[in-house]
Parts: structure tokens; sequence; C-alpha cells
């Protein structure tokens, strides 16, 4: 399926309760675990590639070869406004490929050069709907090809001269190092999207580099 036709596709869902989709494919929204009910992280992104007749997918390559899906949460604040529930995970780091692969070569190029993000509206914990509020294109070029690709090589700076114990959160404008795992203390750290940057891609604010 190319970009196009994927996003002709799942425009459709635009309104559409993923909740009521997750029941149709059969797509666990709630797991029941020793410290009682627990939301499936990726429930939302599974029910968006059921619809577009995908199989379930974690590789560090593009879902579609050429383009990348991702599903992200937004939130109301009390004010109205609408913002990006947390940051958008990107992939894993691994330290000897990123600290030795050239930026146009990283799978973290690979993953935001052609994507779709599908935006749904988190209602918290106890609502029985989540909404999908936009669909988007995002093509990573201009300026924000030029912070990214600066926030990718201080990573590898790090990694080259400090060590992978040494990345942090802190890091980047726009994409940040951090830890991804269950627990503190944990090695596994992936690339994510900065609250700015996928408010940007979803189209709620003009400019990523904006506070």
């Amino acid at each position: 399926m190319d970009r196009k036709e994927a996003l002709q596709q799942l425009k459709q869902l635009i309104n559409q309760d993923l909740y009521q989709l997750a029941q149709q494919y059969n797509v666990t929204v709630w797991k029941e675990t020793e410290r009682g009910k627990r939301q499936n992280k990726g429930w939302a992104g599974h029910v968006i590639e059921r619809f577009l007749g995908l199989p379930l997918n974690s590789a560090q390559s593009p879902n579609f070869g050429s383009w990348e899906l991702k599903v992200v949460p937004l939130k109301y604040l009390q004010s109205g406004r609408l913002v990006a529930k947390e940051t958008m995970a990107i992939t894993m780091i691994d330290p000897i490929e990123v600290a030795n692969t050239p930026f146009e070569e990283s799978h973290v190029y690979r993953k935001l050069r052609r994507a779709i993000v599908v935006a749904r509206v988190d209602e918290g914990k106890a609502a029985q709907r989540s909404l999908v509020h936009n669909v988007s294109a995002f093509d990573l070029s201009g300026a924000v090809f030029d912070q990214v690709k600066a926030d990718y090589e201080a990573v590898q700076h790090v990694l080259r001269t400090r060590g992978f114990d040494d990345l942090s959160g802190r890091m980047g404008v726009l994409i940040q190092p951090r830890t991804k795992g269950a627990g503190h203390g944990s090695k596994s750290r992936a690339f994510y999207a900065r609250k700015p940057l996928v408010e940007y891609i979803v189209g709620l604010r003009q400019n990523p580099f904006d506070e």
C-alpha cells in the first residue's frame, strides 16, 4: 500500500471511536495484571494496523518499506486546549549502530522521513472511547530536518566520547534519547520526538521551536 492510498483510507477514521474498532478487531485495550487493570500500551496502533490489513510490526524498518505509521495520544487541558499527551517513540537506540551510522542512513531518519501520524484523543482511564482527531502526512525537511539531524549527531557524540550511560533525556531540541522499558534503572533507551514536534506533525502548532 502506498502512502497516498493509506492516507485516504485512514482519513475515514477521523471522529471514529478506536475503542469500538478494538472490539471489532479483537484487540485487547485493558489487561489484568497483579497490580490490577492496566492499559495495553500499543492497543491503538494495533487497531490502526488491523484497519489497514497490516500484520502487527515492531521492526525498526518502516512499516510499509518507504513510509512509517505512528499513532499518538492527545489530551485536553482544563483550558480546552488540545495538546500532545506524551512524547512519540521513534526507534530503539543500539549504541554501536547509532555511533557508527550517519543520520541519513539511520533508523531515526527512515522512521521520520515519510510518515503518516494518526492522532487520537485520550480522555483518561475512565473513558469508554478514544476518537481519532486527525490523520497527517509528514515529511522530514527544512529546519526540522536540520534540527533532528543535529539532535541525532549530539547523541552520536556522547556515545563516541562518553558512552551509552551518559545519554540523557535532557538532550535534544526536537528529539531526545530516553529510557525505555519497565521500571527505574532500565538500560534500554530509545529516540523520542518531543511534544512540540509531535504537535507540529499533527497540526496543533505552526512552529515546533516555539515554547
